[in-house]
């Protein structure tokens, strides 16, 4: 009998230690959940390829991750419990900053359980999966809804034949020579990169490669690579027009991915030390600030008639196209860009299999004014990415509606945006 008390207790005294050394549940914090949160997007990236479009955090994390990446199952347990100690975590005493951190972790940690039920075979609808992975709900207008804008630009583009074969003949008048496609994007982008820098700080040690590539489904890309570095990549699969260089010079890069990005990491992971900023799930909210911003940023860089002055002065000589054809280019585009949101109710359809390939394919000719290739290549991209479309147009829309309602110094609230945690919801 005294054998067996000791050894009740010894067990008791060692659980008792135990309890003392193990902080109670009560004391889980922000910290705690955030380094949960990136374990699990780092095991889900093990799960579906492109999930995490960067990390910049502990080396050691990502080996972790993909030596022992839970089963999909296990992944979504692990995304209801970091909601719930989320939600167990009491709001008050937290300051605003404290409160935004929270609500961020909580929109991002609900897109990777809705992304993680799609990877399970849950099927939704295209609105209903934007909604879930991206917090924002898109409209669905008909198509006929663009038949007016389609009327505006065949009358500024006459001829015989559908109307978006004769588009795509007037766009062929804009194509960069590709001996020529470097010059004209590093003199893009070391533009864009200026009139960001009048208005921004940069971090000191920010820089980035270009790159040119194939056999993508988009038309370019920012893979950041952490301390302020991104590799910027373009995709030469089919002829890129005059007007993309100023684009994708702003959009990849300055004020776009790249000061995004860079601005996040110096203002969270370095300065804060929040561990859920070093790492970038694709399919979340994150993606539509990203992606809105970055489109927004191309306005902002270039307001008014700036874009074609510059494109006339700079880019065009440098591609050997004729600057006195830039005005038309500009009108054309002005007015195509009001098609933008057609193609989410082709992809709706499409995704939905109300409608097969072909019609997908014509509906896009159509709506975007473009030649099949192209039609093909964007038919590609929704297949792959799916409902991440809205995040360009509606995304530009509605960060460009929040930031010139905040006040007149537009690079100032962008600034502010890009080194913040802001969720789509707050841009309502």
């Amino acid at each position: 009998m005294r054998i067996v008390s000791i050894a009740v207790l010894t067990a008791a005294t060692a659980l008792l230690t135990a309890c003392a050394s193990t902080p109670p549940a009560a004391t889980d914090s922000l910290d705690a959940v955030a380094r949960d949160y990136v374990a699990l997007t780092l095991e889900i990236g093990e799960r579906e390829p492109g999930y995490v479009d960067a990390y910049y955090g502990p080396a050691e994390w990502a080996e972790a991750a993909k030596a022992h990446p839970r089963a999909l199952p296990q992944l979504a347990e692990g995304a209801r419990d970091l909601t719930q100690r989320l939600n167990a975590i009491p709001t008050r005493g937290l300051d605003a900053q404290s409160l935004q951190r929270r609500a961020y972790l909580s929109a991002h940690v609900s897109a990777a359980s809705s992304r993680l039920r799609m990877l399970g075979g849950e099927k939704m609808g295209f609105a209903d999966e934007a909604e879930a992975l991206f917090g924002v709900r898109p409209e669905l207008r008909p198509l006929s809804s663009y038949d007016p804008v389609l009327a505006r630009i065949d009358a500024l583009v006459p001829g015989e034949g559908p109307l978006a074969d004769r588009v795509a003949a007037f766009r062929a008048r804009y194509v960069i020579p590709k001996d020529r496609l470097e010059p004209v994007m590093r003199a893009a982008i070391n533009e864009c990169k200026a009139r960001t820098e009048r208005h921004m700080t940069l971090p000191a040690n920010e820089t980035f490669t270009l790159e040119f590539v194939n056999n993508k489904p988009w038309s370019g890309y920012n893979w950041y690579k952490g301390n302020a570095f991104s590799l910027i990549q373009v995709n030469t699969d089919l002829p890129i027009f005059i007007d993309r260089a100023v684009d994708l010079g702003c959009h990849e890069g300055y004020p776009g991915h790249h000061v995004y990005n860079a601005l996040l990491e110096q203002t969270f992971v370095k300065q804060k030390g929040w561990v859920e900023m070093s790492v970038y799930p694709l399919f979340s909210p994150m993606s539509f600030i990203a992606e809105g911003s970055a489109n927004y940023g191309i306005d902002l860089a270039f307001p008014g008639h700036e874009r074609t002055d510059f494109e006339k002065r700079v880019l065009y000589p440098l591609a050997g196209l004729d600057p006195a054809t830039a005005e038309a280019q500009t009108q054309l585009l002005a007015l195509t860009r009001e098609l933008g949101r057609a193609e989410y109710t082709v992809a709706d359809a499409y995704l939905a299999g109300r409608i097969d390939r072909e019609t997908a394919l014509d509906q896009l000719q159509k709506y975007n004014l473009v030649a099949r290739d192209r039609a093909t290549q964007r038919l590609n991209f929704i297949e792959t990415y799916r409902s991440y479309i809205i995040n360009y147009g509606l995304g530009r829309d509605m960060v460009q509606t929040w930031v010139e309602g905040q006040g007149p110094d537009h690079w100032a609230t962008t600034e502010r945006l890009l080194a913040s945690q802001t969720l789509p919801v707050d841009l309502d």
